[in-house]
């Protein structure tokens, strides 16, 4: 019997040998690639997305790199309306001055208006040169 089995393991192994690639069906094959390839495929395909996720996250329309523009426009507004506050806040106080006070109406009048009391004479001197630096254009 035991000439029988060794005949017989024989065969079989010639069998798989004399078998040659191309007599494997052309849908085997590709079952086969598809049982091999769809892991390295599938991390592929996930790192890519991974990936486009996180350059859209960066430089979408509402990413990162947009909002940091915009919280620095939005400092650059705030610090803006801050001195156009105090500004409004310093033009207010001028205006209650100017209703109540008659020393700040005539101070404004001889500065601005060049208005003069009786008697006197005013002199307007010429604004100072304005000098440009030695190695300006």
């Amino acid at each position: 019997m035991q000439i029988e089995v060794g005949v017989a393991d024989e065969k079989l192994e010639s069998q798989k040998r004399s078998k040659e690639p191309a007599a494997v069906p052309m849908r085997e094959q590709a079952l086969e690639w598809m049982r091999r390839g769809w892991r390295p495929a599938g991390t592929l395909l996930a790192v890519s997305l991974a990936a486009l996720l996180m350059w859209h996250v960066i430089n979408g329309k509402h990413g990162l790199s947009v909002w940091h523009q915009k919280r620095a426009e939005d400092r650059e507004l705030q610090r803006e309306i801050k001195d156009v506050e105090l500004e409004n806040a310093q033009l207010k106080q001028s205006i209650d001055r100017l209703k109540s006070d008659p020393d700040a109406i005539e101070h404004e009048a001889r500065e601005k208006l060049h208005y003069a009391k009786p008697g006197e004479v005013i002199y307007t001197l010429p604004e100072p040169a304005q000098t440009q630096p030695a190695g300006g254009k």
